[in-house]
């Protein structure tokens, strides 16, 4: 199937919003990344919507993620994992990604760090679970400054900031005042422990525009921009 023109079309909408939700927010549309969700998206439809611009790409699976890199590795992607992270598959994802959304325990980026092999940190986002969800990871306010204390000792990583995955919330209102946490502990910590922390990893289809007008500087995007998701992966 010819990608090309659908590829161009979704992205140019998806784009649009960010740059809609950026000038209602006195923001710059450049200082916000879309990071395409790309999980069970097959290999041709991701080429073509990097043909058209898309240079970050988010994987929950990591042998889904390994042949889609294999696949696509002509390409200059910014590969990102937003999956859970099992321990024993820290080595791969320590040195086949350029960023990882998920640290949600101080094993997990010790491990990271350990296992990095190259001389360039490794971009890590640590995963907030503000509304304490027993169904996700994460974790709470008043759990990271511990693990970020520890975090910020390990050389091999660069602790960028934070990934939220808040429940469902109607109200825009609503949707800002956890987003809004999230920025408040942003500017909270870096006080704290001396960080230079600069990325929230928030937003997605439903909310992009209240994540936005909270600072988020990079939304995962999926099923807006590609489209239902396929049963077939590896096509293409």
């Amino acid at each position: 199937m010819e990608y090309s023109s659908y590829a161009q079309t979704q992205l140019n909408t998806v784009k649009d919003r960010i740059s809609q939700a950026a000038q209602k927010a006195d923001r710059n549309p450049g200082d916000i990344e879309l990071v395409g969700a790309s999980k069970k998206q097959p290999v041709s439809l991701i080429r073509a919507f990097v043909a058209q611009g898309l240079r970050s790409l988010g994987e929950n699976y990591l042998q889904e993620a390994q042949d889609k890199q294999e696949a696509l590795k002509d390409l200059d992607i910014s590969w990102h994992f937003i999956g859970a992270i099992q321990s024993n598959k820290t080595n791969i994802i320590a040195n086949q990604f350029d960023w990882v959304h998920s640290v949600d325990r101080l094993k997990i980026a010790q491990r990271l760090a350990l296992q990095r092999k190259s001389d360039v940190p490794l971009n890590i986002v640590v995963q907030l679970n503000l509304d304490k969800e027993d169904s996700k990871a994460g974790v709470t306010a008043e759990q990271l400054p511990t693990l970020l204390e520890s975090v910020v000792s390990l050389e091999q990583l660069s602790c960028r900031g934070f990934m939220l995955i808040p429940a469902p919330r109607d109200n825009t209102d609503d949707q800002r005042s956890i987003y809004a946490k999230a920025r408040s502990l942003m500017e909270q910590n870096n006080l704290r422990f001396g960080m230079h922390m600069d990325t929230l990893s928030m937003g997605m289809s439903h909310d992009l525009e209240a994540a936005i007008a909270e600072g988020s500087t990079m939304v995962r995007i999926g099923t807006d921009l590609f489209g239902a998701r396929s049963t077939n992966v590896a096509s293409g």
